[in-house]
């Protein structure tokens, strides 16, 4: 691969004193964060913009990245949000009718560093067999030792709230697929429901399918209290997927037991999370996670498998909500926990709105929906 040499060469150091080679297709300097591996084959764009990515380092199993480009369409948020990308080789010359810019530049307008040439393989089975673990990538030194003693030093995710770090900073409304200039309206839409998320690290494509389900949505940042979500009057309150260790959110914890069962509530992802430590249940760290487009899931009412796209480090501990909600998914590669109900309030730990990846799981949403419609029948 003649193109790898005209790059920077840049080492990839994990915190077992593992050393990977390689170099840097965009950007230069130093991040660190917790190396992660995501097996899809495609959405690397939404991959990168998924603000539950902040803290990590992103390795992708798929051998070549970076021939499609950027568009404006597939973004998940405003900007790039995990520490740094690997793959095993980057193709510097994409071609595809949305493009807008490539993969590099995009990746260097936000200061971060693009690794290729490495063994992936090699990486994701180490990851594999011993663990997500804390890493640095530097194009600055090739002094093991100095890397080395950065990358133990760095605290991790565990007890980290990094939430505060990628939600917004004060509330808006998602209208014609974006952020909206116009305020708030302070009366409800007739003809609308309204929906108010809270904003831990939301992925666009949640925002996006509410809407497409005929929902007004108002986002209001992770720090709102229960009695300011209340305030909106919503008909219905979506808990957002974030990163970091949900364990380290008693605040949001709180939110979640003011407005359950004052409100059908929907948690994704960390808002799942989030709804099981609000019944008193608690989490715990996955050994590598589950990141990628092709996690089986059953469905425990109908009993039909699901291909599901999904992306946490933490758990939901099932013997700790036994008894205080129905168990309504599980995973069928290691039985963790993808889902509770209980009266009112719906969560699920994959991502129902895809992106990227399959639509098994997309009517979660019109079925949210219909939860609201049967409640507000219910009060008249």
């Amino acid at each position: 691969m003649p193109l790898l040499r005209k790059n920077r060469q840049a080492l990839l150091i994990l915190e077992d004193g593992s050393v990977f080679e390689g170099f840097a297709f965009a950007g230069a300097g130093e991040t660190l964060g917790e190396v992660v591996f995501n097996t899809g084959m495609t959405g690397y764009q939404e991959v990168i913009t998924d603000p539950s990515y902040k803290g990590q380092i992103v390795t992708m199993t798929y051998p070549l990245v970076g021939n499609y480009g950027i568009n404006d369409e597939d973004m998940e948020s405003a900007g790039i949000h995990l520490e740094g990308f690997i793959v095993k080789e980057y193709q510097s010359n994409p071609s595809n009718w949305r493009m807008k810019t490539s993969l590099k530049s995009f990746l260097e307008d936000s200061g971060k560093i693009g690794l290729e040439g490495i063994d992936t393989r090699a990486l994701t089975r180490r990851l594999r067999l011993s663990g997500s673990m804390k890493g640095i990538i530097s194009t600055e030194t090739k002094n093991v030792a100095e890397l080395l003693t950065k990358v133990r030093s760095y605290p991790g995710l565990v007890g980290r709230d990094l939430v505060r770090e990628v939600s917004c900073q004060k509330p808006y409304l998602w209208k014609n697929g974006a952020p909206a200039k116009s305020k708030i309206p302070l009366k409800k839409p007739v003809k609308k429901l309204r929906v108010v998320v809270l904003d831990c690290g939301v992925k666009y494509n949640i925002l996006r399918l509410l809407e497409n389900n005929g929902c007004e949505v108002v986002v209001v940042p992770a720090f709102a209290t229960g009695t300011e979500i209340l305030s909106y009057q919503p008909d219905g309150v979506l808990l957002s997927n974030g990163p970091g260790d949900p364990a380290a959110l008693p605040y949001i914890v709180d939110a979640a037991r003011t407005i359950m069962g004052q409100t059908p509530v929907f948690g994704i992802c960390l808002g799942h999370q989030i709804i099981g430590q609000a019944i008193g249940g608690t989490t715990e760290k996955l050994k590598f996670g589950h990141h990628g487009i092709n996690q089986p899931v059953k469905n425990m009412e109908t009993g039909r498998v699901e291909i599901t796209s999904q992306n946490h480090g933490f758990v939901v501990v099932p013997e700790s909500v036994e008894n205080k909600a129905n168990k309504s998914y599980i995973n069928l590669n290691d039985a963790t926990s993808e889902g509770m109900q209980l009266s009112g309030t719906m969560s699920v730990q994959y991502h129902p709105e895809a992106a990227p990846g399959p639509h098994d799981t997309e009517y979660l949403f019109s079925q949210f929906v219909q939860i609201i419609k049967n409640e507000k029948r219910k009060a008249k």
